[in-house]
């Protein structure tokens, strides 16, 4: 497939993690690969395809990370996720010092040296600095890629964004485009954002969602189910403390939720992370049980396991979400684009079901509804 060349979207980052790095390698291995790309998520969105992704900013608070170019930073410690693509060395945007805000936890910094997070001693930008970066790298879109619960940190990106007339991709489970009063600020501004917290590519909740879903087509009812996910990645240490969870637990639930045609009490339903194991790196393992009732109320069950590498599932999806948010851009939308968060997150700002949301995707990248 020939995609006509366009203009680079241009793209900054926040959090230069495990998913960021998926995501910059996967710029690259799609430019190195063309056609022959394998597992990508809408070669054709709009007329742009993944290789028209250019980084032009990075921002994050690692000394191993802060002012090197994008390229190396990505391969640094902490980070482990698999590297599919040996060069990246065209990615050039220095990552500068952003603030720490409540972007680590003590879990994050007490660990052995390689894991740990190390604080950069550079002085970190101010939001007004943070701002003037963002305008003066002529920067399209921001893609939050932050840990878990860091609520103070996104909201000083999305308000910095905001100042500089970013639209911005938010991937984690932070509530802003899903939230009625950032989603208003930026109709008001006029500027389209996408969010809230990626569904993986081929991840637990869309398989939780598809087989929930499946049972209530087969007239199955369903009277309880768990997912429980491990890993070994910074966001899996991260969230060891429980009370950065409230908004992963409630992203991941909805999406499950919504899904089924009857709501499951509180107490039989039970979804999200459940614990950091260090050698597993960026492998996330997933495992999935649903009880239900079949015919005549007989008891039936099923159990999954889904072992993924957590962050190039993630990357996939926010390949997809910078080209809409581009394509938006170029409509003049304004606030949240419904018609593609719907499919790509989680926790967008109106849940549908996977094959509705899919179907207003593909008509809003061809133009035929926003």
């Amino acid at each position: 497939m020939t995609i006509e060349k366009k203009n680079p979207i241009r793209v900054a980052i926040a959090g230069v993690g495990n998913c960021a790095s998926s995501l910059v390698q996967g710029v690259s291995y799609c430019k190195q690969m063309g056609d022959k790309a394998i597992g990508v998520s809408f070669p054709d969105l709009g007329g742009y395809a993944p290789s028209d992704i250019e980084f032009v900013a990075a921002f994050d608070i690692d000394a191993r990370k802060v002012n090197r170019p994008l390229g190396e930073a990505i391969m640094a410690a902490p980070n482990c996720t698999a590297t599919f693509c040996d060069d990246v060395s065209e990615h050039k945007a220095m990552v500068r010092r952003g603030p720490d805000l409540d972007g680590f936890t003590a879990f994050m910094r007490n660990q052995n040296p390689e894991r740990a997070f190390q604080g950069s001693p550079e002085p970190a930008l101010t939001q007004a600095e943070v701002t003037q970066v963002l305008k003066d790298s002529n920067a399209e879109v921001l893609i939050i890629f932050l840990p878990v619960g860091s609520i103070e940190a996104v909201e000083f990106y999305v308000q910095c964004a905001l100042d500089a007339g970013v639209s911005i991709v938010n991937g984690i489970p932070v509530f802003i485009v899903s939230n009625p009063v950032w989603a208003k600020k930026f109709e008001d501004a006029g500027i389209p954002i996408l969010g809230d917290d990626f569904k993986a590519q081929f991840g637990a909740t869309i398989m939780h969602r598809t087989v929930a879903a499946l049972a209530d087509m087969r007239g199955v009812q369903i009277d309880r189910t768990y997912q429980l996910n491990v890993g070994g990645n910074t966001d899996f240490l991260n969230m060891m403390d429980g009370d950065r969870l409230a908004m992963k637990r409630e992203s991941k639930t909805e999406a499950v939720q919504e899904a089924m045609d009857a709501r499951l009490a509180g107490d039989d339903i039970r979804v999200g992370p459940s614990d950091y194991v260090p050698w597993l790196n960026d492998r996330k393992v997933a495992y999935i049980r649903l009880e239900g009732r079949l015919f005549g109320g007989v008891a039936t069950n099923v159990e999954m396991r889904l072992e993924v590498e957590d962050s190039p599932n993630a990357a996939a999806e926010a390949l997809a979400a910078i080209r809409c948010a581009k394509i938006a851009r170029e409509r003049g939308m304004a606030g949240p684009v419904k018609a593609a968060s719907a499919f790509i997150f989680k926790h967008p700002p109106e849940q549908m079901a996977d094959e509705e949301a899919y179907r207003q995707m593909v008509a809003f990248a061809e133009g035929t509804t926003g």
